[in-house]
């Protein structure tokens, strides 16, 4: 599978690579990443022909965001392709540093800080960042009305939301005329909840599905030892199985977990992209590689037949 081929999402004309960088790797506070390294990591995903970057205000208080700035000072704009979030507004004095804000006001106010930290002057997708159930009359009253009057004005390509729950993803693409969803950890090797009904839902209504967390924060990626982390906590015994099971199958077929892990996400055609959070830059170099290492379709068929797989997941041809 060619990690660099362009995909166009939903009917908006933006093309993002099969592979994204998810710019929270950069900043992530498990793991201790310099400036320098962050930047190199934004570096080496251009310089590899990465062009779908995604961050976000929140990710490391605007320092993700500053770091991808800096990096792309100087690149051709249109040789690119950048999303960003709103719903959350930086604030020192605020606890944790940010506070919510859904309203019209507040996404104006999001784009043009995240603008003065990227140095730029437009983001391409705005997601509204994680929304909770309390929060939905909300931005479908006030975030969506001005999200869409923006992409009418050609202010911004695409819109959508970036969630960590399928249920709430389809409630909010149910309502609006969206263009995409930032899905993260709930459609993976270990966690194919969102096949059921979301996705089939994408594909019918022309939705395109970006897919963030493909290691499922980390398991996937990692030895499977005790303190492998599955959704930011300790994984428990019977996730850890079920992903050491995959990871036999992996072996008996001679192929790297995260290889399968990365291709198993993209063969579905709601799918344009998948965005690992890369905190080096040999990340990025390796996740590359792992999009583009053979799979033979046995390695498929047996994790179906071990009831690995729904019956259903596409998988790659």
């Amino acid at each position: 599978m060619d990690p660099l081929v362009k995909m166009t999402m939903g009917s908006t004309g933006v093309q993002v690579t099969r592979l994204g960088l998810g710019a929270r790797g950069i900043v992530d506070p498990a793991v201790e990443v310099s400036d320098a390294e962050g930047r190199e990591t934004v570096a080496q995903a251009l310089e590899a022909g990465i062009r779908y970057i995604d961050t976000s205000p929140r990710y490391g208080l605007g320092r993700s965001e500053r770091l991808v700035g800096q990096v792309l000072a100087g690149v051709a704009r249109e040789s690119y392709v950048l999303s960003t979030k709103v719903g959350r507004i930086l604030d020192p004095t605020a606890r944790g540093g940010w506070f919510w804000d859904f309203s019209a006001e507040g996404v104006r106010r999001s784009l043009a800080e995240s603008g003065e930290r990227l140095g730029i002057d437009r983001a391409d997708i705005l997601y509204v960042h994680s929304p909770g159930d309390e929060h939905f009359d909300q931005v479908m009253a006030e975030t969506y009305p001005e999200l869409a009057a923006m992409r009418a004005r050609g202010e911004v390509k695409a819109i959508g939301c970036g969630l960590t729950s399928e249920e709430r993803c389809l409630r909010f693409a149910q309502a609006g005329d969206w263009d995409c969803f930032l899905l993260a950890g709930r459609y993976t090797l270990l966690d194919q909840s969102a096949l059921t009904e979301f996705l089939p839902y994408c594909v019918e209504h022309g939705i395109s599905i970006v897919i963030g967390g493909p290691y499922n924060s980390g398991i996937l990626a990692s030895d499977l030892g005790p303190d492998a982390l599955y959704n930011y906590c300790v994984a428990s015994p019977e996730v850890l199985d079920r992903a050491r099971r995959i990871r036999d199958v992996c072996r008996a077929h001679d192929v790297p977990l995260k290889a399968a892990a990365l291709q198993f996400v993209l063969a579905h055609p709601a799918v344009v992209s998948v965005i690992p959070g890369s905190s080096f830059a040999s990340h990025v170099t390796e996740n590359a590689a792992m999009v583009a290492q053979p799979i033979p379709a046995a390695l498929w068929d047996a994790m179906r037949e071990k009831g690995l797989l729904a019956v259903d997941a596409p998988v790659p041809e």
